[in-house]
């Protein structure tokens, strides 16, 4: 290929990911309904997205460089303290139970259906147990299940990715191994690869801990090491043995989040960033090397072992892992109904085909086609009936506003007190023990542990959360908060306005439009509440009392709006103002 080519392809790729990935979000559907067909088409219609053309040998090994990148970015999400709570039997049973049936059935099933030796089916089958966030993440989100559900398959999602990972790199270097003559040298082969990928693992984790721990390193740099050191390392262990950095990647990053005196920021914006291209960049990448013409006789004995698995295997691994738990009955039927496939997947299929066509592995080549439509058809089917299924199933979550009040003075206790009579579930945070104290005195549910932590964390308390009010008297902390939580929740974040004039820290009149208006600051609220101003609730009829400043509305169907300046709100009949009301008169 000429220069030219090379450049057109190239780019043409990272605006391929990225177009589809925004074409994704504005349509509120998982990446990947976009992303393959796109790639897909790419591949067939052009030349120049051809990643073996483009990158020649080179392709297997980038592929397996950027998995160890997700792998790593997905250990670092495995913080076992947090699987806590009554759904941690249920989580911990779908893992084990979905793995072992899974990897079992597609393997049992896929020797017969596709006509592959028995080592290739046992290399699918593991493949096939991989789900992964990047796919169920954005389902649920668009879905809204209950906030058990949602918490349930998030961690499923998130726990199973990286194991699914573990589980691919063993299984293809016990496959590797059988091809050798003995037993013997077959055990040997797979316990030092599996070794080589758990030292690796094991080694980078401690060199991380020594640079981040010691060095004190800044977030910017500290990240750009992390990074180097899960690259380095799984390149290092792949060149000792194939494809073992894949175990090396996802034991660091599993180490390194549960090592103690290791303060990880809980979002990684940069690996967010990166991880996001990565997957794009995957996804159109590998569906332009799968021709049309490898999946001409493959279609229906594929279609055939999606049905299996998704009419059989899944709700089986569900039943048992939701029995004899509080799990309602609908509940369990949606598990049950939610296991699409996603990047491990295909990466992980796209690394190891390659090897296992080369080593004379029978059927091998049908693994990468063969993933790709099980993609497909699983991302697809569950994308369009995910809706239907819960709102049939009757596991939707409410769609009633719940927000969350941060700040533990007297004056946000009764405005949550105000918002819980108006039909709402509140939530409130406040850091001082004695605010935390008179919350819960007042009977308001009060959000645990840290602030951003618990926001923003993987497997975070918080879903379900619609909006964040940021209400402390520190204008910086609100300014910086409303920063660092924009996006983590479906509605804006919104705080209160600082004092007229003034100039913050970190400006607090910047990152959105502040509460109330000019006129009702902060400062002014406080003020106006200590001087015996109360906090009442009034269902609109007619207008809003005379000598009351709105707040909120809470509209019919459970939607909070809050008053800004540009959105005043319009009351209108059947709506529940929260209203600021006048200062009692002085007595006498």
């Amino acid at each position: 290929m000429t220069q030219n080519q090379i450049l057109a392809g190239l780019g043409l790729i990272v605006v391929l990911a990225v177009g589809s990935q925004l074409l994704a979000s504005r349509l509120r559907i998982p990446a990947l309904i976009v992303l393959l067909p796109v790639g897909f088409a790419a591949g067939a219609l052009t030349d120049d997205v051809n990643p073996n053309r483009l990158l020649g040998a080179a392709f297997s090994p980038m592929v397996s460089l950027a998995v160890a990148v997700i792998l790593y970015d997905a250990g670092l999400g495995l913080d076992l303290q947090r699987l806590q709570g009554h759904m941690r039997r249920v989580v911990i049973r779908l893992i084990w139970l979905s793995t072992l049936i899974t990897w079992a059935s597609a393997a049992a099933l896929a020797a017969p259906l596709l006509g592959i030796s028995n080592g290739s089916a046992v290399m699918l089958g593991a493949i096939l147990v991989v789900s992964g966030p990047t796919v169920v993440g954005p389902l649920l989100n668009f879905v809204r299940p209950s906030e058990r559900l949602q918490r349930i398959l998030v961690w499923e999602g998130s726990l199973i990715d990286p194991i699914g990972g573990i589980l691919g790199a063993l299984v293809f270097h016990g496959v590797v191994s059988s091809t050798h003559q003995g037993l013997g040298a077959q055990v040997a082969h797979f316990a030092a690869s599996a070794a080589v990928g758990l030292l690796g693992g094991a080694v980078g984790a401690a060199l991380l801990w020594m640079l981040l721990r010691r060095l004190r390193l800044e977030e910017v740099l500290g990240t750009t090491v992390q990074l180097a050191a899960a690259v380095g390392v799984a390149a290092a262990c792949d060149a000792i043995r194939d494809d073992t950095g894949l175990i090396a990647a996802v034991v660091m990053g599993m180490v390194v989040a549960n090592l103690p005196g290791l303060d990880l920021p809980v979002r990684r914006p940069f690996f967010e960033t990166l991880v996001s291209l990565i997957i794009g960049l995957l996804f159109i990448s590998i569906s332009a090397t799968v021709t049309p013409a490898s999946l001409k006789h493959l279609l229906l004995p594929t279609l055939g072992l999606v049905a299996a698995l998704v009419l059989a295997v899944r709700p089986l691994v569900a039943a048992l892992a939701t029995a004899r738990t509080d799990v309602p009955r609908g509940e369990r039927a949606f598990i049950g109904w939610m296991a699409p496939r996603g990047i491990v997947a295909a990466a992980t299929a796209s690394t190891f085909s390659a090897t296992l066509v080369g080593k004379g592995v029978g059927g091998a080549e049908k693994i990468l086609p063969v993933t790709f439509l099980v993609i497909v058809a699983t991302v697809t089917l569950y994308g369009l009936t995910a809706l239907p299924v819960a709102r049939r199933l009757e596991v939707l979550r409410p769609s009633r506003s719940r927000p969350l009040l941060v700040g533990g003075a007297q004056w946000v206790v009764d405005l949550g007190l105000a918002m819980r009579s108006a039909g709402l579930d509140v939530l409130l945070w406040a850091g001082e023990d004695r605010q935390r104290e008179q919350i819960s005195e007042a009977g308001l549910e009060l959000a645990p542990g840290e602030l951003f932590a618990a926001a923003t964390g993987e497997g975070a308390e918080l879903e379900g959360i619609t909006t964040v009010l940021l209400l402390t008297e520190e204008d910086d902390f609100n300014a910086l908060a409303a920063v660092n939580l924009r996006g983590i929740v479906e509605e804006p974040v919104q705080r209160l306005g600082p004092p007229t004039r003034s100039h913050g820290v970190v400006a607090p009149f910047t990152g959105g439009e502040p509460l109330f208006g000019p006129a009702l600051p902060g400062p002014e609220l406080a003020r106006r509440y200590e001087a015996g101003a109360q906090i009442v609730t009034y269902r609109v009829d007619g207008g809003v009392p005379a000598g009351h400043d709105v707040l909120f509305f809470v509209r019919p169907d459970g939607k909070l709006t809050a008053v800004t300046e540009s959105h005043p709100v319009t009351p209108e009949a059947g709506d529940v103002v929260i209203l600021l009301g006048p200062a009692a008169p002085p007595p006498g």
